[in-house]
């Protein structure tokens, strides 16, 4: 049981090390996750069987006449078995909280990234808006037809340029109040 202490040591340093890299943000910590768990799952098929040889050694005590001493000794080699596995069991719990909290912290950037591409669409199309009402004034009027009245009016061009900067003031203020810009 004592060659059992190192293994337990060096799982213990790897789940306190993907703590660690949950929080940094890292992207292959699931991978690793994944990789701890096997190897958890590998350590606990060699140790599960231990109680039930334990439990076949002490049925023999009597029948045998095993001394005293080495009844306790056994009585604290089960205990360090069942120690063992109570933190084998634990480290599989602690692994799968970790890859819930990788998923939840993934989702969670998913998200504030989506929300920030969110804004940045909605500025572009707010800017788009606002160049777009004055261009389809100029466009209408650049087409040279004969027969528009407010061609031949004298006021017909300030008319045109005023459409267009109020149609585009009026845009940017309307933006501007919703926070688009």
């Amino acid at each position: 049981m004592d060659d059992y202490a190192p293994v337990v040591a060096g799982l213990e340093n790897d789940i306190d090390e993907i703590e660690d890299q949950l929080f940094s943000g890292d992207t292959t910590v699931s991978r690793r996750i994944y990789e701890l768990a096997r190897e958890v799952i590998q350590f606990q098929r060699a140790i599960h069987p231990l109680p039930e040889m334990m439990q076949q050694l002490k049925r023999g005590f009597e029948k045998y006449g095993v001394d005293s001493e080495l009844q306790h000794s056994l009585r604290d080699v089960e205990d360090h078995v069942e120690r063992v596995i109570s933190r084998a069991d634990s480290f599989r719990d602690l692994l799968q909280n970790a890859l819930t909290l990788d998923g939840t912290l993934t989702a969670n950037r998913q998200n504030q990234a989506s929300a920030e591409q969110n804004e940045q669409v909605k500025k572009i199309s707010s800017w788009a808006a606002i160049f777009f009402a004055p261009s389809f004034v100029a466009g209408v009027y650049g087409m040279n037809f004969d027969h528009m009245p407010e061609l031949h009016w004298a006021l017909g061009y300030p008319m045109a340029i005023a459409l267009m900067a109020g149609t585009a003031g009026l845009m940017y203020a309307i933006f501007k109040r919703k926070g688009w810009l």
